[in-house]
């Protein structure tokens, strides 16, 4: 079978109505809701305003947050990287780190003695093992939700989901005209993703602060299944 292709669909579908002993719907019409509440979060918000919701919300998930200047990004990632007691960082295989300034990145800090790896389309194991051994994960953002301090990842071949999920500190990099209200948002941008017919990323991942996990008695612990430190940084990219 090629990869992305559905065989049989139609025939399969008729005959799973047939035997549920209902007609098949050819389409489903959306329902038109009277009210839309979820519209109404932070609506009309300046870009200012969301960061400092954001800034806010991060003091209640444990997340320290930067802000700088694109030209001074790549100074402030290594200044954090250093502050942060890194050894080993990987990152994504990512265009944006070119555009801000961050492509030499790993060749200034193999010069300060820290081992860096770019995410490889074809590294397999091997980009799994740093990884799960890195000290930092360094990504960007797709969008940032302000209302609950959360950073959106859309999956893609250099944007392996390992690089936020098992180094023990994770650096993500926000650009400021990526923020929005909250998950509204995002969920409709995908909605028009689809619609367009446009790829669909095949992982979207949503990350409030280092990961927390609670037992019973609500005991919470950091760190038990992601990492124990999440740094965002927002970028005045505007």
């Amino acid at each position: 079978m090629a990869s992305g292709q559905v065989y049989n669909r139609t025939s399969f579908l008729d005959n799973l109505a047939k035997n549920l002993g209902r007609k098949r719907l050819s389409e489903v019409e959306k329902p038109a809701w009277d009210h839309n509440p979820q519209w109404d979060v932070l609506k009309g918000a300046s870009q200012d305003e969301l960061v400092e919701v954001l800034k806010k919300q991060c003091l209640l998930i444990h997340t320290d947050v930067y802000e700088t200047a694109s030209a001074e990004l790549p100074e402030q990632i290594g200044r954090l990287i250093k502050e942060y007691g890194g050894k080993s960082v990987v990152t994504w295989d990512d265009p944006r780190f070119e555009e801000f300034g961050l492509s030499s990145l790993p060749i200034d800090l193999n010069g300060n003695g820290i081992a860096v790896h770019v995410w490889d389309q074809e590294g397999g194991e091997e980009n799994l093992a740093f990884s799960a051994h890195a000290d930092i994960g360094i990504t960007f953002s797709d969008a940032a939700l302000a209302e609950s301090g959360t950073v959106v990842l859309f999956s893609d071949k250099g944007k392996g989901r390992a690089v936020s999920l098992l180094p023990v500190i994770y650096f993500a990099i926000i650009p400021k005209s990526t923020i929005v209200p909250r998950m509204t948002q995002v969920a409709k941008h995908i909605h028009t993703i689809v619609e367009n017919g446009e790829p669909v990323p095949s992982c979207v991942n949503f990350i409030s602060g280092p990961s927390n996990s609670a037992d019973i008695e609500m005991n919470l612990i950091v760190g038990v299944h992601g990492p124990v430190q999440a740094v965002y940084i927002i970028v005045n990219d505007k």
